[in-house]
């Protein structure tokens, strides 16, 4: 096999799998996730990051808008981004709703279509998290930053309930496509790190907690992420033909929901706090 059918062969694949993650994330109801459950996380980003008028801004992975609504709301010249465009039409219509001007465009991450050094700030609210080459989209990022901007980025733990319901998905899950690296890596400090090296200085990283009082009970949990929650929806149809699947997977979210004390009125949502300079 020569080296162009080799790189034709990942450009296919690479293809192959956005065209299924923009899918994915169009499925159920990702926007009532971002409002009715992290809303709180796009203001926490925009005030890390300092996003203030007159800064151009780049949100990645920013589905319905949940940090570039606010950062518009500063006065700040915000592009919005995400693979998929369903979402973006759900932003756009409520800032539109609300008299903001933003630009929205669709994007991936891994491969951004943006000039290099153009942004006074990038960001991403739990969303450049699911791309599946982590050191990609580092490095995207940083290309399009300015000298001196900012990086911030929110990401799930590992540790934490949204990572330990990916630990508690993947055995009922298709296995990842080669190459593909777990999300919640981006909520470990020290990968982080790693993935954007000498290229950051000034760098704080925190892990922090969001208190999600949304449910009564670990079944109300499930249900609601079932109906509303792509990576969810994904595995559910993953087994969908077989019923004690489906039934032990039922238990097994719900019974995490628990754990994390859904019926003590608030569950702990662990995530990280990224925030750099590019050097």
């Amino acid at each position: 096999m020569t080296s162009e059918t080799t790189a034709a062969s990942a450009t296919t694949d690479d293809a192959a799998i956005k065209a299924k993650h923009r899918a994915m994330w169009a499925w159920g109801d990702y926007p009532a996730v971002a409002t009715e459950v992290i809303a709180s996380l796009g203001p926490v980003l925009v005030d890390a990051c300092g996003i203030e008028a007159g800064q151009t801004v780049l949100d990645v992975g920013a589905g319905s808008g949940n940090a570039a609504l606010p950062a518009a709301r500063t006065g700040a010249t915000v592009t919005a981004s995400d693979l998929t465009p369903e979402l973006l039409d759900v932003g756009r219509a409520e800032a539109d709703d609300e008299g903001l001007t933003l630009t929205w465009r669709e994007d991936d991450v891994e491969h951004l279509g943006v000039e290099d050094a153009s942004y006074d700030v990038v960001m991403s609210c739990v969303g450049a998290m699911f791309a599946p080459h982590h050191q990609e989209t580092a490095d995207e990022i940083v290309r399009a930053t300015k000298p001196g901007g900012t990086i911030g980025l929110v990401s799930w733990t590992p540790q934490g309930f949204i990572g330990q319901m990916f630990a508690t998905m993947k055995p009922y899950a298709p296995p990842p496509p080669p190459g593909a690296q777990p999300p919640p890596l981006w909520g470990d400090g020290d990968h982080v790190r790693a993935l954007f090296g000498n290229r950051v200085t000034d760098v704080e990283a925190t892990t922090q907690t969001l208190a999600v009082d949304r449910f009564f009970d670990g079944a109300e949990f499930r249900d609601f992420f079932k109906a509303t929650y792509g990576p969810t929806i994904a595995v559910y149809k993953a087994i969908a033909d077989d019923p004690e699947k489906v039934a032990a997977l039922d238990g097994e979210l719900a019974a995490l929901a628990e754990t994390f004390g859904v019926r003590n009125g608030a569950m702990p949502w662990d995530y990280l706090l990224f925030t750099a300079r590019r050097a």
